[in-house]
């Protein structure tokens, strides 16, 4: 399987944007997020495909453009949406399945096909839960870094509390996931991208 370059990746971001700071957030978050995923692999020594979470992680959020409005606005109630659209995005433009799933199934800590029915979540009705080590710690990587005004790191900790008020469930494969992949240093990145960490 051939799997699009750093460079075809930022052209698909620059093609789907909507406005340069709609791209700069999402593109810098991507970035991110691949730089976690990629030391949590070298450091837990862990049995990956590095280029596969390479590409997962610079694609996983690029469904995130489908939810600006024609002003600029995010529709921020209809958010739980961005990782369909990303995958029916990246479906459209050709890529493979295994790439595509990236989008879909590394909200959260996994979303159940229950999840789904018993919140009214605006989504088809299945389970969108990581099911290989790749799509696993992309998910996990992308826990330490968020897209809010201004972007931030979030801590272990932080996020393991914010889990929790989804159910005790979710806390439990977050502590799981933190077991297997460890804790990343955010001290370099947020110093490099000039995000607090909190």
């Amino acid at each position: 399987m051939r799997l699009p370059t750093d460079a075809e990746i930022r052209a698909l971001h620059e093609r789907h944007a909507p406005s340069e700071e709609a791209f700069d957030l999402v593109h810098t978050h991507c970035e991110i997020v691949c730089a976690i995923a990629l030391r949590l692999a070298g450091h837990a020594g862990l049995d990956v495909d590095a280029e596969l979470v390479r590409a997962g992680s610079l694609l996983h959020d690029i469904g995130v453009y489908r939810l600006y409005d024609e002003d600029g606005r995010l529709d921020h109630a209809g958010y739980v949406r961005h990782g369909i659209l990303g995958h029916e995005l990246l479906r459209a433009e050709g890529l493979p399945e295994s790439l595509c799933r990236f989008c879909s199934h590394h909200t959260g800590v996994g979303i159940s096909r229950e999840d789904v029915l018993r919140q009214g979540l605006p989504l088809p009705p299945r389970d969108y839960l990581a099911e290989s080590a790749e799509e696993e710690l992309v998910m996990f990587a992308d826990k330490f870094h968020t897209k809010t005004d201004p972007p931030r790191f979030v801590t272990a900790d932080a996020y393991a509390a914010h889990v929790r008020r989804y159910g005790e469930d979710k806390a439990e494969v977050f502590a799981s996931m933190r077991a297997v992949f460890g804790v990343p240093d955010l001290g370099p990145l947020a110093a490099a991208y000039g995000h607090e960490i909190v």
